[in-house]
C-alpha cells in the first residue's frame, strides 16, 4: 500500500471535502484494500486455487447530532457518495454520543510494529505447501482420510482521513497453513486439525510439522468412551481456554456495557479473576496479530490493564461508547463498512508457574477438554453450557479419550476458579495458557 498511499490519501481527502461541502458537520473516510491467494488440496488433488482483490471506501458523516455511514467501491463519485451519506444522516435518529474522536487522542502516525512482509508466494508454491501439509498428516499411522489442506497469504491496508486533520495508513500481511484429517474407519472415524498463522512468512511452522501434529491429534481421539455424569475437575487445552477468556473479553466490550447486555456490567473495581492474574490489552506490540498504530478512528491505543491483580479496571472503548459511559476512548475502535465499534487488540493473560503437565498431574479425577461444540457462553446471563470432547484424567494421568458429554456452569464461578499454566502461545491475539477451572457439572452417560 505504500505505493498507493498518496492516491488513496488524496481520495480520502476528496471524500472528506465533499462531505463538508454537502453539509456534514464532521466526517471521516476510510479506504480499505485487500488481496489474497490460497490453494486447497484434498487427497493429493487440487480442490481450489483462488485469488481475490477488493477495495472499499466508507464515509461516515455527522450532521446535527445524527450519524450515517455509506460504503462503495473506489470508482464512486465522491460528491454523490457524500450527498447520499449526508441525506441519510439527516433522516437518522439523533445520537447524543456520536462524533469523531477527540483530536487530542489522535495518533502521530508512528508505526514501528513490523506488520508487513512483502513476500508473495505464487499459486504453485502454495499448492506445494498444501500438498506437503496433507502428505505429512496422511503419513501418520492410523490416519485414513483427509478433509483437505490449505495454504494462503493475504494483505490488508487502511487509509483513514478525518475532518479534524488526521491522515494515516496502516497495512499488514498474513500467511497461513492448515490441514484437517480423519483417523480410523467407518462409524469409528475421528477428525482433528492443526494450523499456523503468522504475519511474516518466515515465522510459519514447517508444513510437515503442522501436518504431523494434525494426524497425531486425530489418532489420539480414536475409540472414545462415554464419561459418567458427575462433577469433575476441568482442565482446558489452550484451544478451548482462549475461547473461554475470549468470552470475558467480549463481556468487557464497552458497547455491551452501554447496552446493559453484559453479565459483568456492574463489576467494575471488583474481583473477576483470582488475585495475581492480569489481563493486558496492548496494540503496540511488534509483529503481533492484534497490533495497529492507530484504531478505526485514528486514536493511538496504549497498553491497557483490563484486569489487574484479578480486579476489573477497564472496558474496551471507542469514542461514542466512551461518551455514553462518561469516559474517554482508549483507542479500541474497529472500523467496518457498517461503522465503528469497540474491540480488543492483543490480550495476554498472566501465566502460572507450573506446566500443563504439572496441572494435570495435580488433578486426581477430571477431564482434559480439547474441543467444545457450539457457542456455550451466554454473555448476557453468564450461563455456560456446551458439548465437549477430550481425555479423562485419572490419578493425575491422561487416560483414554472421551466424547459426547456436556460441561455446564456459570462464567462468574469459572473465571474465579481459573489456575493458569505457563504455556500461552503468542501467535494469537489472545494469549491464554492451559487453564484448570475447578469442578464443573458434566452430563454424560
Amino acid at each position: 500500500m505504500n505505493d498507493d498511499f498518496p492516491r488513496l490519501l488524496e481520495l480520502g481527502g476528496r471524500l472528506v471535502d465533499a462531505a463538508r461541502r454537502a453539509g456534514a458537520d464532521a466526517c471521516d473516510a476510510a479506504v480499505v484494500s485487500s488481496r489474497s491467494r490460497s490453494a486447497q488440496v484434498r487427497m493429493g488433488r487440487v480442490e481450489e486455487l483462488e485469488s481475490s482483490e477488493s477495495d472499499e471506501v466508507s464515509l461516515r458523516v455527522f450532521v446535527g447530532g445524527r450519524v450515517a455511514t455509506v460504503s462503495s467501491d473506489l470508482r464512486s463519485d465522491a460528491a454523490r457518495l457524500a450527498e447520499r451519506a449526508v441525506a441519510m444522516a439527516r433522516v437518522s435518529p439523533v445520537d447524543p454520543y456520536a462524533g469523531l474522536a477527540d483530536a487530542a487522542l489522535l495518533s502521530d502516525g508512528a508505526d514501528g510494529l513490523d506488520l508487513y512482509d512483502p513476500t508473495e508466494p505464487d499459486g504453485e508454491a502454495l499448492l506445494e505447501e498444501a500438498k506437503a501439509l496433507e502428505a505429512a498428516a496422511l503419513g501418520v499411522s492410523g490416519v485414513s482420510n483427509s478433509s483437505g489442506a490449505t495454504a494462503g497469504f493475504g494483505t490488508t491496508g487502511l487509509v483513514l482521513v478525518t475532518s479534524t486533520g488526521f491522515a494515516g495508513q496502516r497495512r499488514r500481511s498474513g500467511f497461513s497453513r492448515s490441514v484437517s484429517v480423519l483417523a480410523g474407519e467407518g462409524t469409528g472415524m475421528e477428525r482433528d486439525y492443526d494450523f499456523d498463522s503468522r504475519i511474516h512468512a518466515g515465522d510459519l511452522d514447517a508444513a510437515e510439522a503442522i501436518g504431523r501434529r494434525a494426524g497425531e491429534r486425530a489418532v489420539r481421539r480414536l475409540n472414545p468412551a462415554k464419561v459418567a455424569t458427575g462433577r469433575y475437575a476441568i482442565v482446558l487445552d489452550p484451544r478451548v481456554s482462549r475461547g473461554l477468556i475470549g468470552g470475558l473479553i467480549g463481556a468487557l466490550n464497552g458497547a455491551a456495557i452501554a447496552r446493559r447486555t453484559s453479565f459483568i456490567k456492574d463489576r467494575m473495581n471488583e474481583l473477576v479473576l483470582p488475585e495475581g492474574i492480569d489481563l493486558i490489552d496492548d496494540p503496540q506490540l511488534p509483529r503481533r496479530a492484534g497490533s495497529r498504530p492507530f484504531d478505526g478512528e485514528g486514536v493511538r491505543g496504549e497498553r491497557l490493564m483490563l484486569v489487574e491483580n484479578g480486579i476489573l479496571r477497564h472496558w474496551t472503548l471507542d469514542s461514542a461508547t466512551a461518551r455514553e459511559l462518561g469516559l474517554r476512548s482508549n483507542g479500541r475502535a474497529a472500523r467496518s463498512s457498517g461503522g465503528v465499534s469497540p474491540t480488543s487488540t492483543n490480550v495476554t493473560m498472566t501465566h502460572g508457574a507450573r506446566s500443563a503437565a504439572e496441572l494435570i498431574a495435580d488433578t486426581h479425577q477430571g477431564i482434559y477438554v480439547t474441543e467444545t461444540i457450539g457457542h456455550g457462553a451466554n454473555l448476557v446471563t453468564g450461563d455456560y453450557s456446551c458439548g465437549a470432547s477430550g481425555f479423562l484424567i485419572e490419578n493425575g494421568q491422561l487416560a483414554g479419550p472421551v466424547s459426547e458429554f456436556t460441561i455446564a456452569g456459570h462464567l462468574t464461578d469459572m473465571f474465579m476458579a481459573v489456575e493458569p499454566a505457563n504455556d500461552g502461545d503468542a501467535r494469537f491475539s489472545l494469549v491464554v495458557p492451559t487453564l484448570r477451572i475447578g469442578e464443573m457439572t458434566v452430563a454424560g452417560r
